[in-house]
């Protein structure tokens, strides 16, 4: 078991186990073993302030995401599956320990997490500079968005500023200055360009396990998990206090398609770490109703749950905007990859979101090689030559071409509210998009497609 203990109180008397690892929230303290802001100061919380309720479930988002990154799965004894137990300070220590949190992220990240909540009366954002003492809306916005700097997200942006022309935004973007974060400022400013200024206001989270320094009481460990599941948990708490700000009706969109939603395995052999729950409709579902628990009500709506990529670009509000902005998105798995085999940073043209992405775009006729660092429909680089990446694509080609039961769209988890028929369409449907997609390979994908077919 890793045993964590979230302290907002830094100078209070330190009473855990020695081994216990301590997340120490405490902006701009260099004492702080969460860092919170950016390089250049900016503070996500300046000028508004949510309910209590709300700033306590953002904190649970925090501490997952730097527990999730700082154990590491590889000590585990099936590599996977971890123990962690995290003390978590709230307000309404009993309505906390009503909810069934360790069900809800268990689910997520396939692992055994303990969530046990102590009593602290004192605000996560007590103190904090430029933080108004009492609730205060984020602006005068109708919903929050999240915005990954994705095709997904920004197709979703797009049909929300189409379909009301008066509805105001606030885009919520998570980074730790990596490729996403330069698509992100990117689609903002050519979208501020089209829609107006006043119509997207844009929240930005640098949150991120701190590096060591001499004033933290115990330092967390420097290792980082890559698999970082928690992230969606971060991403939807902090948008769950924006949109709480305003009001408790106010709605979080998730824009993602379904078919990645569902995200079933590949293989058999596929499972856990391929297979992904960050927007699964029963996570969401659990995650709704432990938010309501604990006092946050503000809906969760994913307007393409039911949709595949390809159906979302075809049913676009706004097509020719949308294939303009399209090539600076970034769909990638890991768009750092292209940099360590020096290629052009950006989409890495292998992995399953870009695969998705490709035959997405070919479904609606814009599809090409540019833009992406490898060229998985010749296969160049990539088949002809025995690496991981290699390994991905041919995994990919072989789960496209497979005989499915339909069953298997309950491989990664239970459909809620009893969606089975219709998210088995949109799993049918993305399956399609794929092959029709592969059907026009050449080269090594093309040859490795007709032993298939």
């Amino acid at each position: 078991m890793t045993e964590y203990r979230v302290r907002t109180q830094l100078t209070a008397e330190l009473t855990v186990p020695a081994q216990t690892r301590l997340l120490d929230w405490a902006p701009g303290n260099t004492a702080a073993t969460i860092q919170f802001g950016n390089r250049a100061g900016t503070e996500f919380f300046t000028g508004w302030r949510a309910p209590r309720e709300a700033l306590d479930l953002f904190l649970l988002g925090a501490s997952l995401y730097c527990a999730d990154k700082t154990a590491l799965r590889s000590p585990s004894s099936d590599v996977w599956t971890r123990d962690i137990s995290i003390e978590l300070p709230v307000q309404d220590e009993d309505a906390w320990r009503a909810a069934h949190w360790n069900k809800t992220l268990n689910f997520l990240t396939g692992d055994r997490w303990t969530i046990t909540p102590y009593d602290e009366q004192r605000s996560p954002v007590e103190g904090m500079r430029l933080v108004p003492d009492d609730v205060t809306p984020v602006g005068d916005i109708a919903a929050v968005s999240l915005f990954s700097g994705g095709l997904d997200s920004l197709t979703g942006v797009i049909d929300l500023l189409e379909e009301e022309p008066d509805r105001r935004l606030c885009l919520i973007a998570h980074n730790e200055g990596d490729q996403a974060s330069t698509a992100q400022k990117k689609l903002l400013v050519k979208l501020r360009s089209h829609y107006g200024e006043d119509r997207l206001k844009i929240k930005r989270l640098f949150l991120r396990p701190a590096p060591t320094t001499p004033q933290q009481a115990r330092p967390l460990p420097q290792h980082r998990e890559t698999t970082t599941r928690s992230r969606s948990m971060l991403f939807l708490t902090a948008g769950l206090a924006l949109a709480a700000s305003v009001g408790p009706d106010v709605p979080v969109y998730i824009p993602e398609n379904g078919f990645i939603g569902i995200n079933v395995p590949l293989t058999r052999a596929r499972s856990g770490s391929y297979s992904t729950r960050t927007t699964h409709p029963y996570f969401i579902d659990m995650l709704q109703s432990e938010a309501q628990r604990v006092g946050v009500s503000n809906p969760i709506l994913n307007p393409f749950r039911l949709k595949t990529k390809g159906e979302i670009l075809a049913g676009s509000r706004n097509p020719g905007l949308l294939k303009e902005l399209a090539p600076d998105s970034i769909s990638c798995s890991h768009p750092e990859a292209a940099r360590y085999a020096g290629r052009e940073q950006g989409n890495c043209g292998y992995c399953f979101p870009c695969l998705i992405r490709r035959s997405s775009m070919a479904y609606v006729g814009w599809d090409g090689p540019a833009g992406y660092a490898w060229d998985a429909l010749s296969g160049k680089n990539l088949l002809d030559r025995d690496t991981k990446r290699a390994a991905d694509l041919r995994a990919v080609i072989n789960g496209v071409y497979a005989d499915r039961p339909d069953r298997d769209i309950l491989r990664n988890g239970p459909i809620p509210n009893g969606e089975h028929r219709e998210f088995l369409q949109v799993w049918r449907g993305g399956i399609t998009e794929l092959r029709s997609w592969f059907d026009g390979a050449t080269g090594e994908t093309e040859r490795i497609v007709r032993v298939l077919k």
